[in-house]
């Protein structure tokens, strides 16, 4: 006769339990910030109107720009001085300009939220998709924060949208390999930079209407970090990177010589509907979970059809996805800042401690990258 024995959570369980919690890395904080210069919705419908002139009536972009849910964002530049940006050159050295000064700003705010400085930085990962920069952005921004020398660099570019979270997942894993260290993640993007004037098309108008521009920064610690055990912010569980094979032309940017013009398919949310379900169930089962687990669900706004998409495929309730229909209307779509600016929002809730996360966020190629975070 076998015996089976039970096993009755003690004391030595909850031990354990405790310090796989403890095995992961931590974000330790979150800052954001925007451009100075705000906007209205229809402000920039008329601006807009005035770059493409007769290809376009004012009320088919008013129409455009009433359609993708955003009621107000922040501009890189004053907008009149978008109309004496003629080519690539201007439009990127007014990129570097801006993402630097914006960028520094926001690292600052960062390090000073959790009392710490640039030189306690043991890598720092930057990502953006409106500008190119050699030096990169990160290498820039160290001559004019105090890194120390020694200091890692990883600049991802050609992510789009997907980098803020891939971001986050990549630095993570940096951190399981250095326990003791705390590193950095900056996004900047400056949609309004890629505008392009003489495209009456409806991708252009779509991203013209959806895109804005802001920047935040992400403070991660190892488990063995002194930070690391402070309550009050996510934990990085695992990540997981999802590709969509032969989708190349669903999203991204065509480089021509007046800058980057956007390639935006109208199948992004029957893909999300087709493959999103699967992929999220499939990342969670792999750690015995299901939807049902997650408290919280930190999802890019792509645009409110593929918030609809998301929302109805994964079978959540309106409120589940308020906080990124919301993100949309007071900023825009910011690219890959977009789930940085959610992750900032959901950490200043209370939350069970224990309690799950998904953030997630898709791009181009066409693809989607999921982490799993616990409070």
């Amino acid at each position: 006769m076998t015996t089976v024995t039970m096993e009755v959570p003690t004391a030595r369980s909850a031990a354990v339990a405790a310090a796989r919690e403890l095995a992961v890395p931590g974000v330790a904080g979150v800052a954001t910030g925007l451009p100075e210069h705000h906007y209205r919705q229809r402000d920039l419908a008329e601006l807009a109107h005035r770059f493409i002139g007769a290809r376009k009536t004012i009320g088919s972009v008013e129409r455009f720009f009433d359609r993708v849910g955003v009621t107000e964002r922040y501009l890189a530049l004053p907008a009149h001085e978008y109309a004496a940006l003629s080519g690539l050159e201007q439009r990127n050295d007014a990129w570097i300009r801006a993402s630097t000064s914006l960028g520094q700003r926001v690292i600052a705010k960062a390090l000073a939220g959790v009392g710490l400085r640039a030189a306690d930085i043991g890598l720092f990962v930057t990502t953006s998709v409106t500008g190119i920069a050699v030096p990169s952005i990160d290498a820039r921004l160290m001559n004019l924060l105090p890194f120390a020398p020694s200091t890692k660099r990883m600049p991802l570019f050609g992510l789009g949208c997907l980098g803020g979270a891939a971001g986050l997942a990549r630095t993570a894993e940096y951190l399981r390999a250095f326990p003791d260290q705390a590193a950095l993640f900056l996004s900047v993007e400056l949609c309004s930079l890629t505008f392009q004037p003489d495209d009456g098309s409806v991708a252009n108008l779509i991203s013209t209407g959806l895109f804005g521009d802001g920047a935040a920064a992400v403070v991660l610690v190892g488990p063995r970090h002194p930070l690391h055990r402070e309550v009050g912010r996510p934990r990085v569980v695992a990540s997981r990177s999802v590709f969509f094979p032969n989708t190349e032309r669903v999203m991204g940017w065509d480089v021509v010589d007046s800058g980057f013009k956007i390639v935006l398919s109208a199948d992004v949310p029957k893909i999300v509907s087709t493959h999103v379900p699967g992929a999220v169930d499939d990342f969670l089962a792999e750690h015995g979970l299901g939807r049902r687990d997650i408290t919280s669900w930190i999802m890019h706004p792509g645009g409110p059809k593929v918030i609809d998409a998301m929302q109805e495929s994964l079978g959540l309730s309106p409120a589940d996805l308020q906080p990124t229909r919301d993100s949309l209307s007071k900023v825009g779509n910011l690219s890959s800042a977009s789930v940085l600016f959610l992750l900032d929002e959901h950490s200043r809730r209370a939350h069970e401690r224990g309690s799950y996360a998904v953030l997630m966020a898709m791009g181009p190629a066409f693809c989607a990258e999921i982490v799993l975070l616990q409070w």
